[in-house]
């Protein structure tokens, strides 16, 4: 029988930093808490248990847990100890936010259209299927988005429900909930600025990076860092210095991720070369090839505005990607990862963040930022 909500669940030794039994530790408490929910599910039917399944498989299906894993070694480098009896709680507080994950990547996925997923259907596309399969009436495509939204919202009310029943005592909760509240807000208003960025046209640079602020490097590493340096009680400092490293490469992380979409492997990326560009996503890569363009080659400048958001052939992503290339974005793209991940590592180095959370967090920066493609 599944356990009921906030029931304690006995769990193994917790993980140190850099273990490779983080990604099953944090695994294990999203199954059980996907567990917990079946009482509060199944009084609604079959239909609503279907849903919270398909959140549960979207949610366990893969994944490198990187936010828990940043969350959770910035703990540990604030002074927590695995064998610490908080520990438990701090774990599952931090395996949270891959729902926090889902819901942004559902929500992402209608956004961009995206119809797979780490090689399934997206959840807005499974959710299409399933009404054409079951002749139902109505429009399949808006029943599959209406459903889809409605999943991301679980995942963002279940983050929170997580956190709440995790078993941290009320000085941490106090601690972390700000944190907690403002990374919500924060990726929410991302994803606003991206979508008005896009509709909009705003090409400049700056907005590029204000989204990649957002959108990316806040939930992703900033914010993660300073949840795992409240719930140890760090000083100032600490959280400043994990603030700064978090900022800078997640910045880098998202510049990287931007040149794999347009140059990078599909075997690696995981969807076609070139996405990004048929998106019309207003990327720093696309500002500065534009902002070259406009001052030195109008034709350039021209092709690169015609073609954003289009569906382009392949023969057509090669000639961007050389136009691109050609204007100095690529080497102006690499100079700033290089500079943001130089100045990340050094805010690091300078904190009081043990010995071993740095060395395992300089990996996880160097992973995140090397080139790949």
């Amino acid at each position: 029988m599944s356990a009921g909500p906030g029931t304690p669940t006995r769990h193994p030794a917790l993980p140190a930093a850099g273990s490779g039994s983080l990604v099953a530790a944090v695994e294990e408490r999203l199954t059980d808490f996907f567990a917990s929910r079946a009482p509060l599910v199944e009084p609604l039917g079959p239909v609503f248990v279907d849903a919270a399944r398909a959140l549960a498989d979207f949610v366990l299906r893969g994944g490198k847990r990187t936010r828990p894993a940043f969350a959770w070694t910035g703990w540990l480098g604030a002074g927590g100890r695995a064998d610490d009896p908080a520990a438990a709680a701090v774990l599952t507080a931090c395996s949270a936010l891959e729902l926090v994950q889902a819901c942004a990547l559902i929500h992402d996925d209608i956004i961009d259209s995206s119809r797979t997923r780490r090689g399934f259907p997206t959840v807005h596309v499974d959710y299409e299927q399933r009404h054409r399969d079951a002749g139902w009436a109505g429009d399949a495509d808006h029943y599959g988005t209406s459903v889809a939204i409605l999943i991301g919202d679980l995942a963002l009310a279940w983050a929170d429900d997580m956190t709440h029943e995790a078993g941290l005592d009320a000085a941490a909760r106090a601690r972390f909930a700000p944190v907690w509240a403002a990374m919500r807000t924060e990726v929410l208003g991302g994803q606003l600025l991206d979508i008005h960025g896009e509709s909009a046209g705003d090409e400049s640079v700056a907005a590029a990076l204000r989204i990649n602020r957002y959108k990316t490097a806040a939930y992703t590493i900033e914010r993660p860092l300073h949840m795992g340096a409240a719930l140890a009680d760090a000083d100032p400092d600490l959280i400043a210095a994990y603030r700064e490293f978090g900022t800078d490469i997640g910045i880098a992380f998202q510049l990287r991720d931007d040149l794999l979409g347009v140059f990078g492997d599909p075997a690696i990326t995981g969807k076609p070369s070139g996405d990004d560009l048929r998106e019309g996503k207003r990327t720093v890569l696309v500002a500065e090839a534009l902002t070259r363009a406009d001052a030195t080659d109008p034709a350039a400048a021209r092709l690169l505005r015609e073609s954003l958001g289009a569906d382009l052939d392949a023969d057509r992503v090669a000639r961007l990607r050389t136009v691109i290339t050609d204007l100095g974005a690529v080497d102006a793209v690499e100079r700033r990862i290089t500079d943001l991940t130089d100045r990340g590592l050094a805010a690091l180095d300078d904190s009081t963040a043990t010995a071993e959370a740095k060395a395992h967090l300089r990996k996880m920066a160097q992973a995140a930022t090397a080139r790949a493609y």
